[in-house]
């Protein structure tokens, strides 16, 4: 076969049922060679005839699906300037969307990448493969005119975060021959956990074609998170059960059923950096730094790679063709898998220019792209370069993670080292983050816990982390974590430490339901799933990460549902406006029922407040040590959670009513409260005082 001039685009290898045309975006390449394998490694070049601009071409009629192919790339050897061209090394496409697997998902290295390699490396190196992403059996032209996205209001969205394997490795009545896969994610089994809890969007860790970096490999562990990604576009090949369907249909399948489960997929994406590493100690030539360093990656003025992300390089995402990779793989994801939305790693990288600007060029186009910016997009707002961290300052539609949601409540009821003020702004939605830029509540993704750090069952359980079996003397993870033990570390403990740590994380979930914003839950907390103290397992693929189901006593799915049932009845939760001080939708009270002082706003130890909503609702908070009394207003009250005395509830008709130390009771006024409404509560044991 002759390879023809092709077409600069669309961008990558397209298949279009007679042949495959080739692309390469190169700015400083002098050459650059398709390269194709066989299934016994033989290899067959093609020098791209075609160049517009900076993009590479030729089409070859006759190639199509199952392909594998790479480039080699001719330039300058120059390191000492940023130019890594050499004919000897086989690189990948950036846009490959399917990846040969290599054993472990690691590559071999050497101790440097300025080493000149002295022999092709072809045999070793990770290839595209063509695909035929229009052949799929979900992708009939049908199914694409008559999908319809989910499109859960922020207001209602529940956030469950996860990884792939780990959600469902362990789980009992999953198929061992699918469990940690992606057909685990469509198991009824799974599903119905989920359907069971209440939520409504899955978050998945990221999926995409990752490697484990080189000193992980020289000690025996994993990337198990992985944020590592080579390959964007492909899916990681370790998740693939293998089991009947190609890797790309299982994964549409699995969202398929996810989505008439009513449950959304949200993708975690890594585009701040990539899985080249550092150009200086440890690191690759396996793509982009081959293809062109210089176009691809932030070099300081030594021409080495910025490393604003803390793992070895920063992508440029300032020049037209690199936001034009994002945006086409983002679009990709959204329009072949369906996918509901992204959250986006360590996203202050995506608006450097390079300082952190609003007006960035991904984020301008991210924002006005009309597809994009109707999903679900969430910023990790933070990196580790100046000014990298931006909580609060990222544009609509952008909702953020927000660390100090996190930090306020851990802090309020496990240390008590901040005021009722601070807590009152945190659990409104974050006002003074959000509000002064015109975002809405929902804007601030409220969580307790995430991959990153402790699990809710280990905040109560350790003091300190344990990260010894990371392999770095304990020196990596978070120092302050805001973590108590109860007067012992570990998880062996006395009934009276174990009721003190259920009874914190009760107040705790709690806390995050019954908050304006939007929820976001770590896989497994709801089981009481533990990582032994560590509190930065991204290397631990083995059952330190992996969730522990159904480990009583602290399996509290049924208090999750609970919880997440009363969030949905209580109307000014789910409002889209602020709070405003005079309202009549929320009254700020003391435990006697009168206006908090400014004393009372600042004390410390933060002292007992009640939360009256819409006049139908009270929640009243106990933060003391020691019981106290509330005061009720006249009428009929249900009390519908106690966390102190889960599950009990029951009503009342006194003015008055005591609070156990460090509780929360939610109150319901019988009067002004649809009865309607009420049947649609869990069943909960019930009494009358």
């Amino acid at each position: 076969m002759s390879l023809d001039y092709g077409r600069p685009f669309p961008m990558g290898s397209h298949y279009d049922g007679y042949g495959v045309n080739f692309t390469l975006f190169s700015q400083n390449a002098t050459k650059v060679t398709l390269c194709l394998f066989d299934k016994a490694g033989k290899e067959i070049r093609y020098q791209l005839p075609g160049k517009t601009g900076h993009i590479w071409h030729g089409y070859l009629p006759g190639a199509g699906p199952g392909l594998h192919y790479g480039y080699r790339v001719e330039g300058k050897w120059d390191p000492e300037h940023g130019s890594f061209y050499q004919p000897q090394q086989l690189l990948l496409d950036p846009y490959a969307k399917q990846v040969t697997e290599i054993i472990d998902n690691t590559l071999p290295f050497t101790s440097s990448v300025f080493n000149v390699l002295e022999h092709d490396n072809s045999a070793m190196m990770p290839k595209g493969i063509i695909t035929d992403d229009s052949g799929c059996f979900c992708h009939s032209y049908k199914e694409k005119e008559t999908y319809q996205r989910l499109n859960t209001p922020w207001s209602k969205t529940i956030i469950y975060e996860g990884n792939v394997k780990g959600l469902t490795k362990l789980h009992p009545d999953i198929p061992n021959d699918i469990a940690g896969t992606y057909a685990a994610l469509g198991h009824p089994a799974f599903i119905s956990h989920l359907q069971k809890l209440g939520i409504t969007a899955l978050e998945l860790l990221p999926v995409q074609y990752h490697l484990t970096e080189p000193h992980l490999n020289n000690i025996g562990l994993k990337n198990y998170w992985g944020y590592n990604v080579l390959a964007p576009f492909a899916l990681a090949t370790q998740y693939y059960s293998n089991t009947g369907r190609n890797i790309m249909d299982e994964f549409r399948e699995a969202i398929k059923r996810l989505h008439k489960a009513n449950i959304e997929v949200i993708l975690d994406v890594v585009f701040n950096h990539t899985a080249e590493l550092s150009d200086q100690t440890e690191g690759y030539i396996v793509s982009q730094r081959g293809i062109d360093n210089q176009a691809y990656y932030w070099l300081n003025d030594e021409n080495k790679a910025q490393n604003w992300t803390g793992c070895g390089n920063t992508l440029n995402l300032n020049r037209p063709e690199t936001v034009q990779w994002v945006m086409d793989c983002l679009r990709y994801w959204v329009t072949e898998y369906h996918v509901d939305g992204f959250r986006f790693d360590l996203a202050t990288s995506l608006g450097r220019v390079p300082y952190f600007d609003v007006h960035s060029p991904l984020l301008t186009a991210i924002r006005q792209d009309p597809l994009l910016s109707r999903i679900k997009l969430i910023a990790e707002p933070w990196d580790l370069g100046s000014d990298g961290y931006q909580v609060g300052n990222f544009p609509v539609p952008f909702t953020e993670w927000n660390d100090t949601y996190r930090d306020v409540v851990r802090r309020f009821w496990l240390w008590r080292d901040v005021s009722i003020a601070t807590f009152a702004d945190i659990i409104t939605g974050s006002a003074k983050l959000y509000h002064k830029h015109g975002r809405p509540p929902y804007s601030s993704i409220n969580m307790l816990t995430s991959h990153d750090g402790f699990t809710l069952r280990d905040l109560v359980s350790y003091q300190n982390k344990h990260n010894e079996e990371n392999g770095e003397s304990n020196l990596d993870g978070h120092n302050t974590n805001y973590s108590v033990n109860f007067g012992e570390e570990g998880l062996i403990v006395n009934d009276k430490i174990e009721h003190l740590r259920l009874h914190a994380i009760r107040n705790l979930f709690a806390t995050l339901l019954l908050s304006r914003g939007t929820p976001h839950l770590l896989a497994g907390d709801e089981l009481g799933n533990t990582q032994y103290g560590n509190n930065n397992a991204y290397c631990q693929d083995n059952k330190v990460s992996w969730i522990k189901w159904f480990q009583p006593p602290y399996n509290l799915t049924d208090y999750i549902s609970h919880l997440i049932e009363l969030r949905r009845q209580i109307i000014p939760l789910q409002s889209l406006e602020w709070w405003e001080s005079n309202s009549q939708n929320i009254i700020w009270l003391n435990q006697h029922g009168e206006p908090i002082s400014n004393e009372n706003w600042q004390q410390l130890p933060p002292s007992p407040l009640q939360i009256v909503l819409a006049k139908q609702w009270i929640l009243m908070i106990n933060p003391l040590r020691n019981s106290a009394l509330f005061s009720l207003p006249q009428g009929q009250w249900s009390c519908l959670l106690d966390t102190a005395n889960w599950p009990r509830c029951y009503s009342t008709q006194k003015q008055q009513c005591e609070i156990q130390p460090s509780s929360i009771t939610l109150w319901r006024s019988s009067v002004f409260y649809p009865q309607s409404c009420a049947e649609k509560l869990p069943t909960i044991s019930s009494q009358t005082e």
